[in-house]
């Protein structure tokens, strides 16, 4: 079943009107967003190029590319929309009849759009609201930059709206009674849910967001209605926080990096660039049973933490080898998973932003951390190594070892290639550009690479490349930002001090201190960003384990692979569903065949807790 929520829906032909209309509203906001995708890299090779050559930076260089950054999330965010690039899960609907599935597409247009509406006034109070702040360096009202939140939520409302117009009337009606019930229900029984404490929160974060997760509702706008459901029912708070927490999760400097690497990921390809360093690899490992596997499992530690976000590192690593990787027999959802496992097994990988935000706030030595994080990161990669092995089909090819005449022609064609990733970690470690200023370098690199080395360069495609970089960046950035808001919301419910005190007063010691810090963390990891739980949780938790005899620093590597396990796991793990969107598979591919993967990794992570040894020998 296709999740695209474009295609999915019974509509109107689409020479009508309402159709035309839409496509020319989706066009009209592609181009501007393939502009901000150039106006991004320029912007941060221009400071990257005055301050390390002519020693003079622009010191208003960060603040633009935060503004264009901005705007590109959620003009992005529209385009996904429009082309059915935001994820979600259709496992369940799939399996209903024709005029189930029908309700269940509607509902997944209808909820992204009344969320949209109700949020749509908080959202152009906050930008408002904005206007007496100043940029640092700009001098320009705050405004500019938050009224990117409104505007994209409102071309968003536009499109939903002549979606909503082209379902046929018995679903529409359909929906829209199902809709009011629901609202009804927690209207009459806000003063119940009000009176049961933080039992609430399981009618608003696991029934509520479950049941929108299984109907097949984008994922990012589950977490925004549940979310706001919560606010509404149960709390006094303006909505126009909501507004302010999206607009947080969006715009972390550190993110500047997802659109880049997903850019540099479409001209590695377009250059042959990618074929150059898959033939080479190939001629290595293509006759060892799964050895691209190992290649995907060993590119994800080295390029890890160079951006500083996962999605980033599966970005800049997914598109150069699963395209060979299906070529050779692999099967979709086999692939998808073990990138979202390499995404989780890297998390300890220093230079880590959850290892230096963890240091920060608990007050630990960050080189411990550092070096303390290297060898967790290489046994969960050594379990899923054994695991790929066993479930790769590319035996099945009788794939034979290639002469030494064959590894040296491909090395030396390749050779620019493999240079690519020395360049961006040797630019990171010398000072030359920071992590989020790195991939316009690799930008720059793919494309004289592809114009005077290897003579590929095709300009026809590079249009349609930022377009599609900007639905992809939007997809991922409004499912961070939304889920940046609900952890807000959670944050605020008293929710942490009550898991600490239960977790304090579990027996069997440190060791059942680690279990139930494990299972807590998964859980935690697939309803909240890593960051803010480990900002939430770690000055609560840390003098426990401290107390009862757990080194911090293995403390650390504990929680922070159990948060990466629960941030890949579906169906609410965020990290997950980014990992199917930079690999272009829908959720149902891998949903099942996630989980070996998911084991492999969680028996990596018993090894690393019973075994101090691999979080503080080399300290």
């Amino acid at each position: 079943m296709s999740s695209a929520l474009l295609e999915a829906h019974p509509v109107q032909a689409d020479g009508s009107l309402l159709a035309r209309a839409e496509s020319w509203l989706g066009h009209a906001i592609e181009i501007p967003a393939a502009a901000l995708v150039v106006g991004e890299v320029a912007v941060l090779l221009a400071g990257v190029v005055m301050r390390f050559i002519f020693n003079s930076p622009i010191p208003w260089a960060d603040e633009l590319a935060s503004i264009l950054f901005l705007w590109l999330a959620n003009l992005g965010a529209a385009v996904a929309l429009r082309r059915g690039s935001h994820m979600r899960t259709t496992a369940l609907v799939s399996r209903w009849g024709p005029r189930a599935r029908a309700w269940a597409e509607a509902l997944a247009i209808a909820v992204p759009c009344l969320m949209l509406v109700i949020l749509i006034g908080p959202m152009t109070e906050y930008a408002a609201d904005e206007w007496i702040v100043q940029t640092p360096a700009l001098s320009w009202p705050n405004t500019i930059r938050a009224a990117a939140v409104p505007a994209g939520a409102a071309v968003m409302i536009a499109l939903g709206l002549l979606r909503l117009a082209r379902v046929g009337i018995a679903d529409l009606v359909g929906v829209t009674v199902a809709i009011a019930a629901l609202a009804g229900a927690l209207y009459v029984g806000s003063g119940w849910l009000q009176s049961v404490g933080n039992w609430n929160l399981v009618i608003f974060f696991a029934l509520l967001l479950g049941a929108g997760v299984l109907l097949g509702v984008p994922i990012a706008f589950c977490f925004g209605m549940a979310t706001v459901a919560f606010l509404l029912c149960v709390t006094s708070t303006p909505l126009a926080v909501v507004s302010g927490r999206i607009d947080e999760g969006m715009s972390s400097l550190i993110l500047l990096a997802v659109p880049l690497f997903i850019l540099l990921g479409h001209l590695v390809e377009m250059t042959g660039m990618a074929k150059a360093m898959v033939d080479f690899l190939a001629s290595l490992l293509g006759h060892v049973r799964g050895g691209l596997n190992y290649v995907l499992l060993g590119a994800m530690l080295l390029v890890s933490g160079i951006s500083g976000a996962k999605t980033a590192d599966m970005a800049a690593v997914a598109p150069v080898l699963l395209p060979e990787m299906k070529k050779r027999g692999n099967d979709e959802g086999e692939l998808i998973s073990l990138l979202a496992a390499s995404g989780a097994m890297a998390e300890t990988v220093p230079p880590s932003l959850v290892l230096i935000t963890i240091g920060s706030v608990a007050g630990i030595s960050i080189g411990a951390l550092f070096t303390g994080g290297l060898l967790p990161g290489v046994v969960l990669a050594v379990m899923l190594a054994f695991l790929a092995r066993y479930r790769s089909a590319e035996v099945a090819h009788g794939l034979k070892r290639a002469p030494i005449g064959v590894i040296g022609r491909t090395l030396l064609i390749s050779l620019p290639a493999l240079l690519l990733p020395v360049l961006i970690r040797t630019a990171v470690v010398e000072g030359v550009a920071t992590a989020t200023e790195v991939s316009t370098i690799g930008i720059a690199y793919a494309v004289v690479a592809g114009l005077f080395i290897y003579r590929r360069f095709d300009w026809r495609r590079l249009y349609p490349m930022l377009v599609d970089t900007a639905a992809l960046s939007g997809a991922i950035l409004f499912i961070i930002g939304t889920a940046t808001g609900m952890s807000w919301a959670l944050t605020q419910s008293g929710f942490s001090h009550s898991l600490a005190e239960l977790m304090t007063s579990v027996p069997g010691g440190k060791y059942g201190f680690l279990l139930v810090s494990i299972a807590a963390f998964i859980v935690l990891g697939s309803v909240l960003e890593g960051i803010p739980a480990m900002v939430l949780f770690a000055p609560l938790l840390f003098p426990v384990a401290k107390a009862i005899g757990v080194h911090e620093v293995h403390y650390a590597m504990v929680i922070i692979l159990a948060m990466g396990i629960g941030l890949f796991a579906p169906p609410f793990g965020l990290g997950y569903y980014a990992a199917c969107t930079i690999g272009r598979a829908h959720p149902d591919v891998a949903l099942r065949r996630i989980w070996p993967y998911l084991g492999a990794l969680l028996v990596g992570l018993l090894i690393v807790a019973f075994v101090p040894w691999f979080s503080i020998g080399l300290l």
